[in-house]
């Protein structure tokens, strides 16, 4: 099974997080002298080996104030291959694979600065918490997670770490985009409308795009040069070399080295760009050269299916109070007072005005009403705690990747949610959409304003 299997169920970045490696060490061993009269140390094959270490050591770029090395590079790129030889995805040139990891790298780096710069903290609780929910999805204790890990060759210090960057990075993308994301019924009604009048509302699409991001404030010549690598990039696939390799080679999106593969998506969730070149296309057509915004794209298709079937569910009106835990509240703090809550209500307070009193959710001015909610609605976590309850019944607290929950079960019922499942489809996808829109472009916009000195050639 391929490590990328155990990471977050929904990938924000497809990061793969070095350790830092300090070569001072090294270093003061290669500079100082030798014992009058001793042999050299170890001789030429200890010369060598330290040679090889103190260049595995070097820094090959500065991000702001912080360093990247060689090791970072490598530790990356041995994560990466083995990942792309499990999707049977063939990598690029070693030069061009090492220029995109660089720049991977760099941005991870300047999203991460500017998360600690913001005040966001992922501590041990919540890594250990986000791992032992990654088990269970995969049917695993937290060990056998921590064997399977191993045994592909990734250390679980390591591992821990790549999640916390990852978690990391869906706090920044939560606060800085997805918070100022919205969508409207009007909105919902329009995409609706468009979608079953122009490309059939029962259909999805399976992708694979190619991305030339232009920097912001572009020159007209920095803009002629990313369309002549996205033209040499078409060019390529229309000579018949595979898609997925040229992806990787010259894509700047988060899934070049998966391919380019954006999955299954509904016609909601199309990029702007796309919209109307798929809804021309055959399986297996290639687009021409895309403009949008962020820069230059290509698309492939590559599947359709039909996915309109009814839909009968099993539903539950449910209320919740929500403690979150993040940089302002810790998690023994949100624990405490989502107890002292409990406490209350089972002294006589009603539900719902503790809701209104305490919750950190948007549910709060509704008393914690959440509505009637269909299977998948909600977080596992969510959705196990709520499925154990008998109408009438307020949970324990219950720990969700939000923060602390008291949920509470009114009613529940049968019902056929096919319209109204097709209608929140929409608004998700279309909320979806916006937000990886707006992600990729605040992405850029950190990126370019990071002060980058590459210190590649250097020996």
């Amino acid at each position: 099974m391929a490590v990328s299997r155990y990471l977050l169920p929904v990938r924000i970045v497809a990061w793969a997080v070095a350790f830092a490696v300090t070569a001072a060490a090294t270093v003061a061993a290669a500079q100082a002298p030798t014992p009058r009269g001793a042999a050299p140390r170890g001789g030429a094959a200890s010369q060598a080996a330290l040679d090889r270490a103190v260049t595995l050591d070097r820094v090959v770029a500065i991000v702001n104030d912080e360093a990247l090395t060689q090791y970072d590079l490598n530790e990356q790129k041995r994560v990466v291959l083995e990942q792309m030889k499990t999707q049977k995805v063939a990598p690029p040139a070693p030069d061009v694979l090492d220029k995109q990891l660089l720049e991977r790298l760099i941005t991870e780096r300047a999203l991460l600065q500017f998360a600690k710069e913001s005040g966001i903290r992922i501590d041990d609780v919540q890594v250990e918490r986000t791992i032992q929910r990654i088990a269970q999805e995969n049917k695993l204790t937290t060990e056998q997670l921590r064997q399977a890990i191993e045994r592909e060759g990734i250390t679980y210090a390591r591992y821990r770490e790549d999640l916390r960057n990852e978690i990391t990075i869906q706090r920044l993308r939560e606060r800085e985009v997805d918070s100022r994301i919205s969508v409207s019924d009007a909105e919902v009604d329009a995409f609706r409308a468009t979608v079953d009048a122009q490309m059939g509302g029962d259909t999805e699409y399976r992708l694979a795009h190619i991305l030339v991001l232009v920097p912001e404030q572009a020159s007209p010549e920095q803009i002629d040069a990313k369309r002549r690598r996205a033209e040499e990039a078409l060019k390529q696939v229309r000579d018949g070399a595979d898609f997925a390799q040229v992806a990787a080679g010259f894509s700047d999106a988060q899934d070049a080295l998966q391919g380019g593969n954006l999955g299954w998506r509904a016609p909601a969730r199309l990029p702007t760009v796309f919209a109307d070149p798929v809804r021309g296309m055959k399986p297996g057509d290639v687009s021409g050269v895309l403009r949008s915004a962020s820069g230059f794209h290509i698309v492939k298709l590559l599947e359709i299916r039909s996915r309109n079937q009814p839909t009968v569910v099993d539903q539950t009106r449910a209320r919740h109070i929500l403690i979150k835990v993040n940089e302002i509240t810790s998690e023994s703090e949100a624990k405490v007072k989502i107890d002292r809550i409990r406490d209350r209500i089972g002294g006589g307070a009603k539900f719902e005005d503790q809701a209104k009193l305490n919750s950190e959710d948007s549910s709060a001015a509704k008393g914690g009403d959440l509505g009637w909610l269909s299977p998948g609605d909600t977080v596992p976590d969510f959705e196990r705690a709520m499925d154990a309850l008998k109408p009438g019944d307020v949970s324990a607290p219950v720990r969700t990747p939000f923060g602390w929950h008291l949920i509470s079960v009114t009613e529940r019922r049968t019902q056929d949610v096919t319209a109204e499942r097709q209608r929140e489809q929409a608004r998700t996808a279309l909320r979806q959409r916006k937000s990886d829109e707006a992600f990729q472009d605040w992405v850029r916009q950190v990126r370019d304003r990071a002060y980058v000195e590459y210190k590649a050639e250097e020996r």
